[in-house]
């Protein structure tokens, strides 16, 4: 199994971006947090073959708000009661469990820093991606003109009643964010892709990573 790979940001230099999709073999038909622990090593393998051998997984308790933490130490660590990350530190993972839901990637083209976001229906009510932004230039002087803005694979109308994924990418291009791609992947229609509405809420998770290498 081979990740999914973002061709907006393979150009950027200094920074790894990569979606796990879903691992053949595992039993996923159970409750989150079993069977993240089952998909564990995969994702560690999997990661460490596509660029980020050696780096801490610094994770978001994802509670479907709009909250965002700044990771300043690389330590593996869950930031609690936020669906976001930023940092500018390199050899930090940034990590973002995703099952339908979008993983949004926020990339400046000076590699300066960087975001992952968790938004599904609630996270992008609240904004999440527009805040991702806006704390970007607060924490770290990046204009949202400096950012290159991804969309990861996420369910999408007709499988779903909301079409989220435009709405981020609304939202983003409203904040000042020119450069925003998505490739229109639903994951619900592709078995290469868990999903919670298929699956009927047990199922596995993709795994966004994303992270400044130098």
């Amino acid at each position: 199994m081979t990740p999914d790979r973002f061709p907006p940001l393979e150009g950027i230099a200094g920074v790894c971006a990569a979606f796990l999709p879903g691992i053949p073999g595992i039993a996923v038909d159970a409750e989150r947090e079993v069977v993240l622990g089952r998909l564990a090593s995969a994702h560690r393998s999997l990661a460490n073959a596509s660029g980020f051998s050696g780096m801490p997984f610094a994770s978001a308790e994802q509670v479907h708000g709009a909250d965002l933490a700044v990771v300043k130490v690389p330590l593996s660590t869950v930031s609690p009661g936020v669906d976001g990350l930023l940092t500018n530190r390199p050899g930090i993972a940034l990590a973002i469990y995703v099952a339908d839901c979008a993983a949004v990637f926020l990339v400046d083209r000076q590699a300066r820093a960087i975001a992952l976001v968790h938004s599904g229906k609630k996270g992008t009510q609240l904004g999440i991606a527009t805040r991702a932004v806006q704390e970007l230039r607060k924490e770290y002087g990046v204009a949202p003109g400096e950012l290159v803005a991804v969309v990861s694979p996420c369910i999408r109308p007709p499988h779903y009643e909301v079409d989220f994924a435009a709405d981020i990418r609304n939202q983003l291009r409203a904040a000042g964010v020119t450069a925003v791609f998505d490739e229109g992947v639903c994951t619900a229609e592709n078995p290469r892709y868990y999903s919670y509405r298929r699956e009927k809420g047990r199922t596995g998770r993709m795994l966004a990573l994303l992270a400044l290498t130098r």
